[in-house]
């Protein structure tokens, strides 16, 4: 472990990403990969994680979760096609849209906001495949291009076998977490503050780098993954 950080509980895993980057900047500890669970990656961090740290994120966005996206042949956000030169997006059915207008979320994140013309969306032979609206247009809330396009790719990488085999490595930080926490106590805090508990969990983090180097000198083998007792009661397979 080079880095350590610990937080109120209340905190999102999300706002430590960049922090945690930039202390591992002033340690010369950058990593090329940085291979995250879904608490700790949004559209902005894949685009700011490798423009400012030179670092890949690699964990699971949220898929798309609109009606859309579950419907078999269903207009979900990635069948429009975005011109970001003319600032126009083409629906499925090759429709243009007429409004963008560049504007702030509750949360003061940048979002353009499109929505396609009444008239023509009135009349399409595929509208319930796009809305469920029955009178309004439909209407897109688009991030800006390079996360958009950040987050799209990354929905596409993570069903790809590729993806999965270098995300399997997480296991190993699994692990890590769970030695922690059946070996070394590090759910609970013996002491009552946020400067007493991050100094337990700096001793924690040194003690488990000791174990695991002694282990590692010893060659002692890495522990098989633990079988619920459920699973085990699983018939083995027959080979022929």
């Amino acid at each position: 472990m080079t880095h350590v950080i610990t937080t109120p509980a209340h905190q999102a895993d999300v706002a430590q990403t960049e922090p945690i980057h930039a202390a591992l900047q002033a340690k010369a500890r950058l990593p090329e990969q940085h291979i995250v669970d879904a608490g700790f990656v949004d559209a902005d961090l894949l685009v700011t994680s490798q423009q400012h740290y030179g670092i890949a994120l690699i964990g699971p966005v949220r898929p798309n979760v609109s009606w859309q996206a579950k419907t078999p042949g269903g207009y979900d956000i990635s069948q429009f096609q975005v011109d970001w030169q003319t600032q126009r997006v083409t629906c499925p059915q090759g429709k243009q849209s007429q409004q963008w207008k560049p504007t702030v979320d509750a949360w003061g994140n940048p979002i353009l906001p499109v929505q396609f013309p009444r008239a023509q969306c009135r009349q399409c032979p595929s509208r319930h495949l796009c809305t469920r609206s029955k009178t309004a247009p439909r209407e897109l809330t688009l991030r800006p291009q390079a996360e958009y396009q950040a987050l799209q790719a990354v929905r596409q990488q993570q069903e790809t076998e590729a993806w999965k085999q270098t995300y399997n490595r997480r296991a190993g930080i699994e692990g890590t977490l769970s030695q922690g926490v059946n070996a070394f106590g590090l759910r609970r805090s013996r002491y009552r503050g946020l400067a007493k508990t991050r100094l337990q969990h700096l001793l924690t983090s040194t003690a488990m780098n000791i174990v695991r180097m002694v282990a590692w000198l010893q060659g002692v083998p890495h522990a098989k993954t633990r079988v619920s007792r459920f699973a085990a009661l699983a018939p083995e397979p027959d080979y022929v």
